[in-house]
């Protein structure tokens, strides 16, 4: 019936910024952009050009006044890796506020900050 995650939907204060951190610290990619209307464009990044899930960039003061009752807080997102320290090392000196890497018996990872504040979980999957 469903065969893969299509999106995601992360509510931001600023589409502009938000594209700069994924696509200029966490070399993520545009997948696809499109205006909306006057003021709203549809923004889509994800890791690679071959990636099928995207995350969407979605304006969180747009989705309000489309639907006052949204709920626009920060849903809980785990990204994958193979190589965490690179991961790490990278993130680090682009500029994004990382946590401890921490190894627990399940694998290593890490948590880290997006331009907005959002909470997110890097981990090295090696199955």
């Amino acid at each position: 019936m469903i065969n893969k995650i299509g999106k995601i939907t992360i509510y931001v204060n600023n589409q502009e910024e938000a594209r700069k951190f994924w696509t200029e610290k966490l070399n993520f990619v545009v997948k696809f952009e499109r205006q909306m209307g006057p003021n709203m464009t549809w923004l889509e990044v994800g890791p690679s050009e071959n990636e099928f899930t995207t995350f969407v960039l979605y304006d969180k003061k747009m989705m309000q006044a489309q639907n006052p009752s949204a709920n626009v807080g920060h849903p809980s997102i785990l990204l994958s890796t193979e190589n965490i320290e690179s991961a790490y090392n990278d993130m680090k000196s682009n500029g994004v506020k990382v946590g401890e890497l921490m190894t627990m018996p399940y694998g290593k990872m890490f948590s880290f900050k997006d331009q907005d504040g959002n909470d997110y979980l890097l981990r090295e999957d090696t199955f």
